[in-house]
């Protein structure tokens, strides 16, 4: 595989491999109700899109912001694969996202930085 064909590709909980942008896909269609959809997108090309609410579909998500951008845009159309990193302004605790998929490690208990543990 030449580099510029290569995707990120990551190991599933079973063992086979799943590219990055089922993650993102899965990540946003499992968005618990309790965790508010703001927050900011950045693209592999690091071009940042704010969010206020966003529509999932299978192959792009549908992000919405209230105030337009420097364009003039509400809405923005951004491919699955093309997302490097999700940026949230909630404090909520590190268990809320258990429902996205997330779980502590298996090496052993780990504490929040308030020194609780997580569960």
């Amino acid at each position: 595989m030449e580099p510029a064909d290569r995707r990120a590709l990551d190991i599933n909980m079973d063992g086979g491999i799943m590219e990055s942008a089922e993650f993102w896909r899965s990540l946003f269609e499992n968005w618990p109700s309790r965790i508010e959809k703001r927050g900011m997108i950045i693209s592999k090309q690091g071009e940042s899109v704010g969010f206020d609410n966003f529509l999932v579909s299978p192959g792009i998500l549908l992000a919405e912001r209230n105030a337009p951008d420097a364009s003039g845009a509400r809405k923005a159309f951004i491919s699955y694969d093309m997302i490097a990193i999700v940026k949230l302004p909630t404090t909520m605790e590190l268990r809320e996202f258990q429902q996205m998929g997330f779980r502590q490690p298996t090496g052993g208990s780990a504490s929040s930085p308030t020194g609780t543990a997580l569960r």
